[in-house]
C-alpha cells in the first residue's frame, strides 16, 4: 500500500491538475445532441474550451452563462435562466449539462433553484433535460468532475426500477458500460468491439467513441455534440443483463445506478495489463455464456509474446508517472506486471485508489514535485501529459505522452491503451523509448594486451 504524501506548497508550480468543469463538460459531450453550459465567466469557459480543442483537434460545442462583475456580486440566476432559454430556442439540444465553476461556487449560487426558476418561466421547454452538477475548480480534478457529471446524469435521467417499470435482464444481450475519464475514444471503441465479439450489445455512458473519435459529419457545423449515447437509451439501463464499470472514479455513480435499477455490476479499477484484461474477458464470458472468441485468444497470445520481447528493457526499469488517479493506477498495473519500478508517482488529488499503487509513496502535487522525485530516484522515463514535456527535457529522459491534455502530438486522443492490443502497443512504445537512451547495453571490453594499431 502506497503512502499518500500531502501537498506542502502554497501554490502549484507547473500545474498537473485540470479543473473539474473540463471533466464534466467532456462527460456531457458523450451524450448525443448534448451541450455543456459552464456556469461562470466567459474566461472560465474559454480556458477549458482551449484545452479540449487542442487535445481533440475538433470544434467543441461549449457555452457559458457569461457572468460579469455585476452578476458575480448581485447574483447570476438571470444569466443562467436566459442562457438556458437561448440554448433551448436556438440549438434545440437533447440535453443540457450545467457544470459550475469556481466563481459561482465561491458566490454560493443556488444551481437547483435557478433551474426550477427556468422551468417555471419557460414550461415550453419541459422536454429538454437539464443536468446541473457542482464542479468547482478549487476542488477535485478533471477525473472527479467527469465522475460527478456521470453521477448527475444517472440521478436525473435514470428512474428507479419500480417507477420506470424496468426489470434487470429483460434485454439479456445488453450490457451497460460506465466508461471513466481515463478511457480515450479509442479505448471505448476497442471495448465496444470486444463486447460485440461476445455477442453482447454495449450501451456506453458516456460514449466518447461515437462523438469525439475524429469523424467528419454531414453537417459542416453543429451547435451540439454530433454523436454519443442517445438520451432515450438511458431509460433502458435498468433492463440490461449487467453493468461494467471502468475506473474507480465512477464507483459512486455505479452505486447509484445499481440502487436505481438492481442491475448487477462488474467493477474494474482499470483495464491495462494482462491481469486486468483477463478479469474483463472472464466477466464477459460469465455474462454472455459464450466461449472466448478465437480472435481474443490470439490477441492474448500476442501480448504474452510482447511481454517476453520487452521484459529485457522493462524489467526493473525506473519509471515516473504523473497523472489523474485512475490513469496513474492503470499504468502502475501495466508496469508492475513487467517488473518495472514506479520510482516517482504524482497525482493532483487524493483518492482511495491511490493507496493500491505499488510505489512507496504517492505525492499529491504538481509537475515540479514529479521532476524532483524523478531526479532524486533516478527515473529513466516519464509518463504524463504534454505538460510534462519540459520536465522530461530538463531531466534528459524520454516522455510517453498519456492522459489529458496532449496538444503537441496528433492523434493522442484516439490512442488505445486498454485490452490485449492496447497493452501490447504500450509495452512496445515503453521499450523503444528506453532503447533510444542506449545506456542499457554492456560496455565492450577492451583487453589491455590488445595490440594497438599505428
Amino acid at each position: 500500500m502506497a503512502e499518500l504524501l500531502k501537498r506542502k506548497k502554497a501554490l502549484s508550480v507547473s500545474p498537473l491538475k485540470v479543473g473539474q468543469p473540463v471533466g464534466a463538460a467532456l462527460a456531457f459531450l458523450g451524450i448525443r445532441r448534448a451541450i455543456p453550459m459552464l456556469h461562470g465567466s466567459q474566461g472560465c469557459t474559454a480556458f477549458g474550451k482551449t484545452f479540449l480543442v487542442r487535445h481533440f483537434r475538433e470544434p467543441i460545442p461549449l457555452q457559458t452563462t457569461a457572468m460579469d462583475q455585476v452578476s458575480s456580486v448581485m447574483g447570476a440566476d438571470d444569466n443562467l435562466v436566459e442562457g438556458l432559454r437561448t440554448l433551448c430556442e436556438k440549438a434545440r439540444p437533447a440535453l443540457i449539462g450545467l457544470p459550475t465553476t469556481g466563481l459561482v461556487e465561491a458566490q454560493g449560487a443556488d444551481l437547483q433553484g435557478a433551474v426550477r426558476c427556468f422551468r417555471e418561466r419557460h414550461p415550453e421547454y419541459a422536454s429538454v433535460p437539464i443536468v446541473p452538477v457542482n464542479t468547482p475548480d478549487f476542488a477535485g480534478c478533471m477525473e472527479s468532475g467527469y465522475g460527478a457529471a456521470v453521477h448527475a446524469v444517472i440521478d436525473c435521467l435514470v428512474a428507479p426500477a419500480m417507477k420506470a417499470g424496468t426489470r434487470p435482464g429483460r434485454r439479456h444481450r445488453q450490457v451497460n458500460v460506465l466508461a471513466g475519464a481515463a478511457l480515450t475514444p479509442g479505448d471505448v471503441e476497442a471495448l465496444k468491439v470486444l463486447l460485440e465479439g461476445f455477442g453482447l450489445r454495449p450501451v456506453v455512458v458516456p460514449d466518447l467513441a461515437d462523438s469525439l473519435d475524429g469523424h467528419l459529419g454531414e453537417d459542416p457545423f453543429s451547435p451540439v455534440s454530433t454523436g454519443g449515447t442517445p438520451v432515450s437509451e438511458l431509460a433502458t439501463l435498468g433492463e440490461a443483463a449487467a453493468t461494467l464499470v471502468v475506473g474507480a472514479s465512477l464507483y459512486k455513480a455505479a452505486d447509484l445506478l445499481r440502487e436505481r435499477t438492481g442491475v448487477p455490476d462488474y467493477r474494474f479499477d482499470h483495464l491495462m495489463g494482462l491481469d486486468a484484461v483477463d478479469d474483463l474477458v472472464a466477466a464477459l464470458g460469465d455474462i454472455s455464456g459464450a466461449p472466448v472468441p478465437a480472435s481474443v485468444q490470439r490477441r492474448r497470445a500476442q501480448l504474452l509474446d510482447a511481454m517476453l520481447d520487452t521484459h529485457f528493457m522493462l524489467g526493473r526499469a525506473r519509471i515516473a508517472v504523473a497523472a489523474d488517479p485512475d490513469v496513474l493506477n492503470g499504468f502502475d498495473g501495466l508496469l508492475r506486471g513487467m517488473g518495472a519500478e514506479l520510482v516517482a508517482a504524482v497525482a493532483p488529488v487524493r483518492t482511495p485508489v491511490l493507496e493500491r499503487v505499488s510505489a512507496t509513496h504517492v505525492q499529491i502535487g504538481d509537475l515540479e514535485d514529479l521532476e524532483h522525485a524523478a531526479r532524486a530516484n533516478g527515473a529513466r522515463l516519464l509518463i504524463g501529459s504534454s505538460h510534462a514535456a519540459e520536465s522530461a527535457r530538463r531531466l534528459g529522459v524520454p516522455l510517453l505522452r498519456a492522459g489529458f491534455p496532449q496538444h503537441d502530438r496528433v492523434g493522442g486522443y484516439q490512442r488505445t491503451w486498454i485490452g490485449y492490443q492496447g497493452a501490447r502497443q504500450a509495452l512496445f512504445d515503453l521499450a523503444n523509448l528506453l532503447l533510444m537512451q542506449d545506456d542499457h547495453e554492456i560496455e565492450p571490453y577492451h583487453s589491455i594486451y590488445a595490440q594497438k594499431s599505428g
